[in-house]
């Protein structure tokens, strides 16, 4: 191979040949539905893994896999002794999955080296392809387990002695499906000299814009809270309205208030309750004791810190309700930091969706990504295509193949430009 003299943005990927290999590891797993469901370390994954490697044997790549699972299809370059640029995503899904979360950035990033492969291109720096395992936590928690691991966010110990439902162990799943690696291959994230992950929106922003890119400027950070409200259960019928410990009543007061003070930091902050358990939960017994999860996320620390000073505010204002009092008891359960991508890999993206003629807008990632991992030990930066009507983790979840083209063509610009495969 040689290296070729000619503009990055004249080199384009096969957006039929991407297609087509979303399609046929799609069919791992597939369900009746449309979807898929290949949970983290089953042999389903276990098949969509052989399938990744084969791909990537096949164009000469050279695999390893480290001791959490993860593994790394690597290409080589001029000096092998740079850092390599990566990139990549995950291929477990939920049990009510779709083709494209995780799976878009894996087989974007093969189709990457594929190009590179068609037309003779060196890059400097060595290409690396990688392949998280457990983001999703589906089977397993915690989630973005692989990435994690990989970037210090947790141990390995703790990573390998977690168990499903059944009782098995991510140590014992691996063994199982043949995917337990080397210990000393983890822990080089140190090594990476840029991170690059290609993703479907999983909302309706770029949708409802109609842009093609969405250049990710970093990940919201996550205040996660259980919250306990506890009054007292009466008989529905002789206690009267003045003289109840409503504890349903005050949450629901709560539940609007995280919507209300969301709203209030518009237009990236976000409040969620995505879980209620009510308690006797009869129908005529007012209501004892409500517990419900809170779901809080900012741009950044000052925006998220506001959100909490409210979110605890409107928390005393429910136990003010009721005669005789409620209690609200609130404990902190998760908090990732705002995460900001690498201001020179964001500009790397944009530049190269302007070369390529596409629309595109800064956007903010509201979920969790193994790049907001990979975002605390190697530049990192994201790239986001639409999803039909911004749905994800649903069978129905689907995408524009030209839309999956255009931001594989991007991922490829902007790979080339930081591992400097041509002129």
């Amino acid at each position: 191979m040689e290296r070729l003299d000619q503009p990055a943005a004249a080199v384009r990927v096969d957006g039929a040949r991407l297609w087509d290999s979303l399609m046929q590891l799609a069919q791992i797993g597939a369900t009746a539905k449309g979807g898929v469901c290949r949970l983290a370390l089953t042999d389903l994954d276990r098949q969509g893994r052989d399938l990744f490697v084969t791909w990537a044997k096949a164009i000469g790549c050279t695999v390893r896999v480290d001791a959490i699972g993860n593994i790394f299809a690597r290409r080589p370059g001029r000096n092998d002794a740079l850092p390599p640029v990566m990139t990549g995503s995950h291929i477990d899904t939920q049990p009510t999955g779709g083709k494209f979360d995780g799976n878009y950035g894996v087989l974007a990033g093969l189709e990457v080296l594929r190009t590179l492969n068609d037309n003779g291109i060196v890059t400097d720096a060595p290409l690396e392809v990688a392949v998280w395992t457990n983001e999703e936590g589906s089977r397993f928690v915690p989630v973005m387990m692989g990435s994690g691991v990989y970037a210090g966010a947790f141990t390995l110990e703790h990573a390998l002695a977690q168990k499903d439902h059944d009782g098995v162990s991510v140590a014992d799943a691996l063994c199982a499906i043949g995917y337990a690696g080397a210990a000393s291959a983890v822990g080089e994230a140190g090594a990476v000299g840029a991170y690059f992950e290609a993703h479907i929106e999983q909302g309706p922003v770029l949708e409802a814009h109609g842009k093609t890119i969405g250049v990710v400027q970093g990940a919201l950070g996550q205040r996660w809270y259980d919250v306990t409200v506890t009054g007292m259960e009466a008989h529905a019928g002789p206690t009267p309205m003045e003289l109840r410990r409503d504890a349903l009543l005050a949450a629901a007061q709560l539940i609007q208030a995280v919507n209300r003070i969301a709203c209030e930091h518009a237009p990236h902050a976000r409040g969620t309750v995505g879980w209620v358990d009510n308690y006797p939960n009869s129908r005529n017994v007012i209501p004892g004791r409500v517990k419900l999860s809170v779901d809080l996320r900012a741009a950044d620390d000052a925006t998220l810190d506001a959100l909490d000073a409210k979110l605890r505010a409107a928390c005393a204002a429910c136990a003010a309700l009721g005669t005789n009092g409620i209690d609200v008891a609130i404990e902190p359960v998760v908090y990732f930091p705002p995460q900001p991508f690498a201001p020179e890999l964001v500009e790397a993206i944009r530049s190269g969706a302007q070369a390529l003629g596409l629309s595109s807008m800064d956007a903010i990632s509201g979920a969790g990504h193994d790049a907001v991992y990979l975002a605390r030990v190697a530049p990192t930066a994201m790239i986001f295509v639409p999803c039909k009507d911004g749905i994800s983790h649903n069978e129905i979840e689907d995408a524009d193949p030209a839309h999956l083209e255009a931001g594989c063509n991007v991922l490829l610009q902007a790979m080339l430009q930081r591992a400097g495969g041509v002129a």
